[in-house]
């Protein structure tokens, strides 16, 4: 949390009613132990008292209302014991004033101030008998410290409603810096994808042509079979760079909601033998960009495996939003997922658990004979 700009506002004020405090104590301590005062030790230990009390109270009881209450009783108990000794230990009230109005809500402070306010005059009066500076002093006092005490309170107010303010820009921030590294990463990769399209995709495909029209043209060739071995591989490769460059382009989700885009998906999947399925359960709802790009690139990196090796029949994606996740389902009735396949498979597999784990969720294959299912799961925070 960012720090109030008035913390030091505060801590000025909190280090002035200490010195407050020990110079009030000071001076009826000068005036009570003059020579002649009786009960000069027990005048001492009640001050020792009352100090070691303050300072020791102040340091270790923050955020702990109901103690803090009980130290300020204890004070209270200690001030009024000082004041049946010695009557000027009444000036000691204009500090705990302070106390009361901060430490106690704002009707108990008010009332505990007039309380205060009529035990020292009384006090006073007792030892010194009745006079106008005696009544007027602590009245005036009193007036004094509720009206400061009532405008820190305002003050106070002020300063957390700035710093919620404040803790609110700074989370905006964050939040906007986030999106903003976010396009840039998308847009630097669909760079690349538009790169690695020109350069090596196109030079995989004519190298692809090249060696089809040597393999037609010479087919008693004697290198024939090297001829034809370099292009598959070639093909092959190819065909690896197209789906590298589908997974570094941003998903193609322009005027589309995402079940339309997992249509699109399947709809392109679907070949003679081969039938796929989209289903959607649950209620749609509009899902961060990152992870919506995510689901459509799982999406096709689990059909083109399907149409690539699965020989199956039927395939089903399934997109399901329940009330703390979303979760994408892309399950087929074929062959499963050979050891040989699978190994060749890793990368591709890897980098689409690394792209779901990027974005805070999780991926799971289950793979055999007649059932093959990749599904993601991405959990869903109350703000999505």
């Amino acid at each position: 949390m960012h720090q109030s700009p008035l913390a030091p506002v505060f801590a000025a004020l909190q280090v002035g009613l200490h010195v407050l405090v020990v110079a009030l104590t000071a001076v009826a301590a000068g005036l009570a132990l003059v020579p002649g005062t009786p009960h000069r030790l027990g005048i001492v230990a009640l001050i020792v008292a009352f100090l070691v009390v303050y300072f020791a109270g102040g340091a270790t009881l923050r955020g702990r209302p109901a103690a803090a209450r009980v130290w300020l009783g204890v004070l209270t108990l200690l001030w009024l014991g000082m004041v049946a000794l010695v009557p000027d230990a009444v000036y000691l009230v204009f500090g705990l004033f302070f106390l009361y109005l901060h430490l106690l809500p704002r009707f108990w402070g008010v009332v505990a101030v007039v309380a205060a306010t009529v035990a020292a005059v009384v006090g006073f009066a007792v030892k010194r008998g009745w006079t106008v500076d005696g009544v007027i002093g602590p009245v005036l006092a009193a007036v004094i410290a509720v009206a400061i005490g009532l405008g820190y309170r305002a003050l106070v107010r002020e300063a957390d409603d700035r710093q919620r303010l404040i803790d609110e820009l700074l989370t905006t921030r964050a939040t906007l810096a986030e999106r903003e590294r976010t396009a840039g990463k998308l847009a630097e990769r669909e760079r690349l994808a538009r790169e690695i399209h020109d350069t090596v995709a196109q030079g995989l495909s004519s190298i692809k042509l090249l060696l089809h029209a040597a393999e037609q043209s010479a087919p008693d060739h004697p290198a024939l079979q090297q001829i034809r071995l370099a292009r598959e591989t070639a093909a092959d490769n190819l065909a690896e760079t197209r789906q590298l460059i589908a997974e570094l382009t941003p998903a193609a989700l322009d005027g589309q909601s995402l079940s339309e885009a997992l249509e699109r998906i399947a709809q392109r999947a679907d070949a003679p033998g081969l039938h796929g399925q989209v289903l959607v359960e649950g209620t749609p709802e509009r899902l961060p960009m990152p992870i919506e790009a995510a689901l459509v690139r799982v999406a096709q990196g689990a059909v083109s495996n399907v149409v690539r090796h699965a020989r199956a029949e039927r395939m089903r994606i399934t997109l399901t939003y329940a009330d703390d996740a979303v979760h994408l389902d892309v399950v087929d009735d074929g062959i499963g997922i050979a050891p040989e396949v699978f190994a060749r498979s890793t990368f591709g597999l890897n980098a689409m658990r690394g792209r779901v784990e990027q974005q805070g969720g999780s991926m799971d294959v289950e793979s055999e004979p007649g059932h093959t299912a990749v599904t993601v799961t991405f959990p869903l925070e109350d703000s999505a």
